[in-house]
């Protein structure tokens, strides 16, 4: 395994993505150590952008004929090191990528796996799309989120006003309300006023056994806590989401039958109810972390993507 880069000196070398010079020796250490390699992109920037009081760590790729834009939004607990599948393949289609670190996640400021208001997460997706604008990436340009990141797409899209270059969306394993949500929001009305965070229970999310250990053991970007108010915030946002007004979208998901992490029946449930015929693959066997699911699995649902994307 390559040596781990400093992340606190990566962070503390990152200029504002526009005018991003070449990747400093730290964000070269940060690329190897997550397995990227830049053998499908013909140029590819790193750095940061300050939204809603929080220093954005945001990286791009393009390939060497963009036709469209990728913006990717990860999970909670995760950051854009973990998603080399997703950025490759939409690489490989041709697309620019824009990726970004959410608030207390990954390089990018805030405390850890945190946040007062789900709303935060509104503002920095803005500005992440304002700064796709000053890029003048390609259009359209698709959005892609793995399950909190699905979440803040789903609050976008409903609650929000989508900009005329959004394209398509894709939902892996979307977040509307997490597995045994009922018992959880018990949990937090009887712990918020003296307990702040709980130790995390590192999950079995995929069946890449070499994923689920590096996750555990190896990768120093990890929280290692599950903070309070950030349920608190989740509980606030879930009904909202729930009772938001229908939309004509029609989203490509796709969804793991062997998820514990969210209630996923549930939530096909609501999303079929507010969108206009959303599409979803169901994949019987995968679990919750489908951007680092198994290889086979991969291939199905980014089969299923092309088809319609391509």
């Amino acid at each position: 395994m390559p040596a781990p880069f400093q992340p606190k000196n990566l962070m503390a070398s990152l200029r504002p993505l526009a005018a991003a010079e070449p990747l400093s020796a730290q964000a070269q250490a940060y690329r190897h150590f997550y397995g990227f390699t830049d053998a499908l992109a013909a140029h590819s920037c790193f750095g940061s952008l300050a939204a809603g009081g929080y220093q954005i760590a945001v990286q791009a790729w393009w390939p060497q004929t963009p036709r469209a834009t990728l913006v990717l939004l990860h999970g909670y607990y995760d950051h854009v090191g973990l998603y080399r599948h997703v950025i490759e393949w939409a690489l490989g289609m041709g697309f620019a990528v824009l990726a970004f670190d959410l608030p207390g996640h990954g390089l990018s400021s805030g405390p850890r796996a945190n946040i007062a208001d789900f709303a935060e997460y509104q503002t920095v997706l803005k500005a992440v799309l304002a700064e796709a604008a000053v890029l003048q990436l390609p259009q359209p340009w698709h959005l892609c989120g793995q399950s909190t990141g699905g979440a803040i797409l789903l609050d976008y899209l409903l609650l929000g006003e989508p900009l005329p270059q959004i394209g398509e969306t894709i939902l892996f394993a979307p977040l509307v309300r997490p597995r045994a949500w009922g018992w959880s929001r018990l949990s937090y009305q009887v712990m918020k006023h003296f307990v702040h965070e709980i130790p995390r229970r590192f999950s079995v999310n995929s069946s890449d056994a070499t994923f689920i250990d590096f996750v555990q053991h190896h990768d120093p970007l990890q929280p290692r806590s599950l903070p309070t108010a950030w349920v608190g915030a989740l509980s606030q946002w879930v009904p909202r989401i729930e009772a938001a007004p229908r939309s004509s979208r029609s989203p490509l998901i796709v969804q793991g039958g062997a998820d514990m992490t969210v209630a996923w029946r549930h939530n096909l449930e609501v999303l079929q109810s507010k969108f206009a015929a959303p599409q979803i693959l169901m994949l019987e066997t995968a679990g919750h972390h489908l951007a680092n699911e198994a290889p086979t699995l991969r291939q199905r649902y980014f089969d299923f993507l092309r088809q319609r994307l391509g």
